[in-house]
């Protein structure tokens, strides 16, 4: 790998990064303000919560972005911390939608039909039509919906161009070792937590490492812990989010870390043990593109399967981690979370 494969790879993240970035907010404007109301209306049970809190964030594709809305309707009053550990605890699931598009760019084969799913043929379709409708259309909606398909189109030209700049590194005995390192279970999540703390996005940070694992040196066992860490680390947002909050948004966004933290210790403990008891073969087998988004979905509904039933202690938890305060707080009838995005 030269200085020329290192420029391509930034390019190609930045590609990425924006990208991302440009179809997430689009999505939000376009989805409107109905996003908001059924995020109001729909979470009066444990199970609608947990539905509406998926629906909405595979939707928008950002479980920061529902969170960070979570705590702001929680600061304002139009939600109850019970409401809100049921959106979470949803959102979690809701985020992973983008790593099973991203897969589709590991999809093999000399069929006509099949190589069409590949996003390096429908990907140049999807920017046409993406920029005919925000440059030639009139109506805001439409313009939203060119964002939409530019901004797909921007982050799958960006997964491909890290992917080929990248590629090389199969065969550099240093990139091995490397990874050698991340199959220390607590190296692999301290990794993942920290890279997604810097940008901010379980998503892209996911994204990433389905690139790397282009190169064939990224194992199950080394990939699954980083994705237990990638999602601790983009608890960061609505911990942001929850600054100069009142007590019980802050609780909401102690939620979101507090159950990604104990579902990770819970199932780091039962991946060591049984690594360390059956020692499974795939563990030791590259990690495919397909492989990374079922790793992630699976974590992600074990996660919720273990929280979701013991959402009263949770809630009680995050009650004694952050007391109620001695004088009573006000309230405010509408917070600036709520205005930091145009659903």
């Amino acid at each position: 790998m030269d200085i020329f494969d290192l420029l391509s790879l930034l390019g190609g993240l930045s590609l990425f990064l924006f990208g991302m970035n440009v179809m997430g907010q689009a999505l939000e404007r376009r989805a409107g303000s109905g996003l908001r109301s059924l995020l109001g209306k729909m979470t009066t049970r444990k199970a609608a919560g947990l539905l509406t809190g998926l629906g909405i964030t595979a939707v928008i594709q950002s479980s920061s972005a529902t969170t960070v809305m979570v705590v702001g309707f929680v600061n304002s009053g139009l939600m109850t911390l019970k409401q809100a550990i049921n959106v979470i605890m949803g959102a979690n699931i809701g985020t992973t939608v983008t790593a099973w598009i991203l897969s589709l760019a590991g999809i093999d084969g000399g069929n006509m039909f099949v190589q069409l799913l590949k996003p390096s043929s429908f990907t140049p379709v999807v920017a046409l039509v993406g920029i005919v409708f925000h440059m030639f259309c009139r109506s805001d909606k439409k313009k939203d919906t060119g964002m939409i398909l530019l901004g797909f189109a921007t982050l799958m030209f960006g997964m491909e161009t890290m992917s080929g700049a990248v590629a090389g590194l199969r065969d550099v005995p240093g990139f091995q070792r490397l990874f050698l390192l991340f199959k220390n279970p607590l190296l692999g999540v301290l990794t993942g937590a920290v890279l997604t703390a810097i940008i901010q996005s379980s998503s892209a940070s996911v994204g990433i490492l389905q690139a790397l694992a282009v190169t064939g040196q990224v194992s199950y066992g080394a990939a699954i812990p980083i994705i237990m860490g990638q999602n601790i680390g983009t608890c960061v947002t609505a911990l942001i989010s929850a600054v100069g909050a009142n007590k019980n948004a802050k609780r909401a966004a102690l939620v979101h870390l507090s159950f990604n933290v104990i579902g990770t210790a819970v199932w780091l403990a039962v991946f060591g043990l049984v690594r360390a008891l059956a020692a499974p073969a795939v563990l030791d087998e590259s990690v495919s593109l397909l492989g990374i988004a079922a790793a992630h979905s699976v974590f992600n509904v074990l996660c919720t399967a273990l929280m979701l039933p013991m959402s009263g202690l949770l809630e009680r938890l995050v009650c004694r981690l952050v007391p109620d305060a001695k004088r009573p707080e006000t309230q405010s009838e509408l917070d600036e979370r709520l205005l930091s995005s145009d659903i």
